[in-house]
């Protein structure tokens, strides 16, 4: 009998890697949108307008415990993946009340609904973040580092953590959190920095955009792949026991090497196309992220497959079609 996955979240880069693995595992996939209507595909769905027809979509909020707590006892979900959230740090700085009620109130929700319908059974993910780090007291961060979280979206990070531990501990929900560090594709929104560079670098190249404006060149970060990291988050939970764990590479690059790398790709020099704009740097700014992924590698025998390098040349490639 097939296993059946409920995702929020689906419409995004992770949840729709996430909806493709588990469905060549043969899982039965369900997913939460706000409205589910299809005349908006080639926008919202875009990401998974290829199987559609594979999974069925349910109206639901974040905002909306009645609305959770229907789906779920509808379609009575093996395995929970909450990747639903706000989840651009610098718009967390421009609206922390919806930041913070959405990514907050959302995850206690469906904790809430989850823990109802049956503790014995359902398996939970939460999506946590290595922004729940923020301004690191050591290098790299494991599950055993201090959180010091700097914008609204790393503390409701890190209150979904605990609210997901808490509900572990307490009600003994198979509850897990994967620490996800940065993680791209070529399915990343435009909002995020990998993808605002790589779309530049195909458009520069022709000819249809002049200049790439960044904020924070030299800060660092642990840049995986997302179809690597939804692995993780699926042996999770094939667990026996729930644990958190640390997801990332071990390696680490400055955005300015992610733009040397994505014009040196397309045969240019980034030094004559990057402008540095302090209005796009954070009120607060977090300058360094590198994972410590030695549980996930020792407990979920995970390690990533797609290099820095293959990464940034798939977004580009990618955009370079699209362009």
């Amino acid at each position: 009998m097939s296993k059946v996955a409920l995702i929020t979240g689906i419409t995004g880069q992770d949840g729709s890697y996430l909806t493709e693995l588990l469905l060549s595992k043969g899982y039965k996939v369900h997913g939460i949108v706000r409205r589910v209507a299809l005349e908006d595909e080639t926008h919202r769905l875009w990401r998974i307008r290829n199987f559609l027809d594979d999974i069925i979509l349910h109206a639901g909020s974040l905002e909306s415990y009645a609305s959770l707590f229907n789906i779920i006892m509808k379609i009575k979900p093996d395995e929970v993946y909450h990747l639903a959230a706000q989840s651009y740090v610098g718009y967390s700085f421009e609206d922390e009340f919806s930041t913070l009620n959405i990514n907050i109130n959302g995850t206690h929700y469906l904790l809430s609904a989850v823990k109802e319908f049956v503790t014995s059974k359902v398996r939970f993910y939460f999506a946590a973040s290595s922004e729940m780090f923020g301004k690191v007291k050591e290098a790299p961060q494991s599950e055993e580092t201090p959180f010091n979280p700097r914008s609204s979206y790393g503390i409701s990070k890190v209150t979904g953590y605990h609210l997901t531990k808490n509900y572990r501990e307490a009600y003994k929900l198979h509850a897990s959190s994967g620490i996800l560090f940065n993680h791209e594709s070529p399915r990343r929104g435009f909002e995020f920095v990998t993808r605002k560079i790589s779309f530049a670098a195909a458009r520069i190249k022709k000819g249809l955009q002049k200049k790439l404006h960044l904020g924070n060149i030299k800060a660092k970060r642990d840049w995986g792949h997302a179809k690597d990291y939804v692995e993780a988050m699926w042996l999770m939970l094939q667990q026996k026991n729930p644990e958190d764990y640390v997801i990332g590479t071990g390696q680490e690059h400055s955005v300015e090497k992610f733009a040397e790398k994505a014009f040196k790709h397309v045969g240019l020099n980034y030094k004559d196309y990057v402008v540095v704009d302090k209005n796009l740097i954070r009120p607060s700014e977090v300058d360094t992220l590198l994972a410590n992924y030695d549980k996930a590698k020792k407990n979920l025998k995970w390690k990533p497959k797609i290099s820095f390098d293959e990464l940034v040349t798939s977004m580009v490639e990618h955009d370079l079609e699209q362009s």
